[in-house]
C-alpha cells in the first residue's frame, strides 16, 4: 500500500492555519507586573517587534513549544514565551472596575438612606400633627379619633370571624396533604413490591 502524497498529509495543518486566520485567534493577556519583548523569531532571536506590559491584549495565532506566535492590537506579529501570557484578564483592571462599582453602589445607598430619612421624618411630623389636640374654636377637616384617649393611636379593626376560618382551612389543608402523601407513598410501595404492603 502506497503512502499518500505529501500535499495530502499537509492538508490538515493547512486547514488549521487557515481556519485560525479566518475566525481570529484566542485572546490572551500579558500576566501581572512584567514587560515582555516580542521578537521576530520563535527562538527569541531576530529583531524586537514590540514591548508589551502587564494587561496588554494579544491574539494567539499558533503555538510552537514554549513560544507563541501572536498578533498585537496594531496588527504587528511576533513571538514571545507562553509563560508570560494568560487567558484571564489581569487583576488590576478588574479590581479598578470593581472599586468603581462599589463607589457607585455606595452613592446609591447614601441617596436611598437620605430618601428614607426624609420619608421617616415626614411620617413622624404627620403623626405628631394628627395626635396634637386642636386649639379651641379651630375647625378641622379630620374626624375625631374613635379611640377612647386623645393621644392613643386608632385601634386597627380585624374581622372577628376570619381567624377561625383561616385556622380551620390551614388544618384542613394540612390533613389533606398528609392523606394525599400517604396515598402516593402507599401506591409506590405496592407497585415496587408487587402489590404487597411492606410497612
Amino acid at each position: 500500500m502506497s503512502s499518500p502524497p505529501n500535499w495530502l498529509r499537509a492538508l490538515p495543518a493547512l486547514l488549521l492555519v487557515l481556519s485560525a486566520g479566518a475566525f481570529g485567534g484566542e485572546p490572551l493577556y500579558v500576566v501581572e507586573q512584567v514587560i515582555v519583548g516580542v521578537n521576530a523569531a520563535a527562538d527569541g532571536g531576530g529583531e524586537r517587534v514590540a514591548s508589551l506590559k502587564s494587561g496588554d491584549r494579544v491574539e494567539l495565532l499558533e503555538r510552537a513549544g514554549e513560544s507563541v506566535h501572536v498578533r498585537l492590537p496594531d496588527g504587528k506579529e511576533g513571538w514571545l514565551r507562553a509563560i508570560y501570557l494568560s487567558g484571564d484578564a489581569p487583576l488590576k483592571p478588574r479590581l479598578t472596575q470593581a472599586e468603581t462599582e462599589v463607589t457607585r453602589l455606595q452613592g446609591q445607598v447614601s441617596r436611598l438612606e437620605g430618601q428614607l430619612g426624609a420619608l421617616t421624618s415626614a411620617r413622624h411630623e404627620t403623626q405628631a400633627r394628627a395626635a396634637a389636640p386642636a386649639a379651641p374654636g379651630t375647625v378641622t377637616d379630620e374626624p375625631p379619633s374613635p379611640s377612647g384617649t386623645m393621644f392613643a393611636p386608632a385601634a386597627r379593626w380585624y374581622p372577628q370571624g376570619v381567624w377561625p376560618w383561616a385556622l380551620g382551612g390551614g388544618l384542613a389543608g394540612l390533613a389533606l396533604g398528609f392523606a394525599l402523601g400517604w396515598r402516593v407513598l402507599d401506591r409506590n410501595i405496592r407497585r415496587k413490591y408487587g402489590g404487597l404492603r411492606i410497612y
